[in-house]
């Protein structure tokens, strides 16, 4: 079996802190080899690219600020993520992007983070890791404009609409999958949809310790990377391929995202 990459996992929340390294080896006992630790703010991207350089060659991390941090995204703030970039550890711009869902920040203050974060994607050539809720129009005009530019991307964590899904793959954006889609009452949508997208652009995430497969029984409270099997088996079900295949296929595309060799 292909060992599988984990391309979003937040170790650094604090429902890890206790038991991380046992979390580490169920996810290794379980096939999950690199992980891709999110970083969500400054000082959330220092934690991730920290726990990154404890673990070479299992862990990696990203750098950036989440739309519900936008707030915070001042230049200083920024030149900060930008000195983070720099890090060996560090392999892509993000998480960011817009959240018109929840709002926590002003939506001018996710759109100005945003953009600015695209500029240092352009300026570094590391691959962006995008978050996007109910923001679909403005994350299309904010992005398409400058995608020339830009290096690869992946709309993590995608439960969109079928339109929506073809305005990114347009975009030669890739898609990053859930346990989202392993619930039987909001993933029915998403399990229909996923046939659409190539193999290439397709991987694989726990998004842990959030969105738990509801396929696992019996099911537990906190999401870790050792679940991500469930996600395998849902998404090879719906693409209708081998679940070597896609398993091998989706390990290939994020090794070469990410630069994980």
């Amino acid at each position: 079996m292909t060992e599988l990459v984990d391309i979003g996992v937040n170790l650094t929340h604090a429902s890890f802190r206790q038991d991380l390294p046992a979390v580490l080896a169920r996810a290794a006992a379980a096939g999950v080899g690199p992980m891709v630790v999110t970083g969500t703010s400054v000082a959330g991207s220092a934690r991730a690219l920290d726990l990154a350089a404890a673990h070479p060659g299992r862990l990696f991390g990203t750098a950036g600020i989440h739309p519900h941090d936008a707030r915070q995204a001042d230049p200083a703030a920024l030149d900060a993520i930008a000195t983070l970039l720099m890090r060996p550890e560090c392999v892509a711009v993000g998480e960011c992007g817009l959240d018109f869902d929840r709002d926590f920040s002003p939506r001018p203050q996710q759109e100005a983070a945003f953009a600015a974060q695209l500029e240092l994607a352009a300026a570094t050539q590391k691959p962006l890791f995008l978050h996007e809720r109910a923001a679909h129009e403005r994350l299309l005009a904010l992005l398409g404009p400058r995608r020339a530019a830009l290096p690869a991307a992946v709309l993590h964590c995608f439960t969109g609409s079928a339109a929506e899904l073809d305005a990114y793959l347009a975009l030669d954006l890739h898609i990053g999958i859930t346990g989202w889609i392993c619930d039987e009452r909001r993933g029915l949508g998403l399990y229909d949809l996923l046939g659409r997208v190539p193999l290439d652009r397709l991987m694989l995430e726990t998004d842990a310790p959030f969105l738990t497969p509801r396929t696992m029984k019996p099911r537990r409270s906190r999401n870790e990377p050792a679940f991500l099997p469930y996600v395998l088996d849902a998404v090879a079900a719906a693409v209708g391929r081998p679940r070597d295949e896609v398993a091998a296929a989706t390990t290939a595309t994020a090794r070469r995202f990410f630069g994980i060799a």
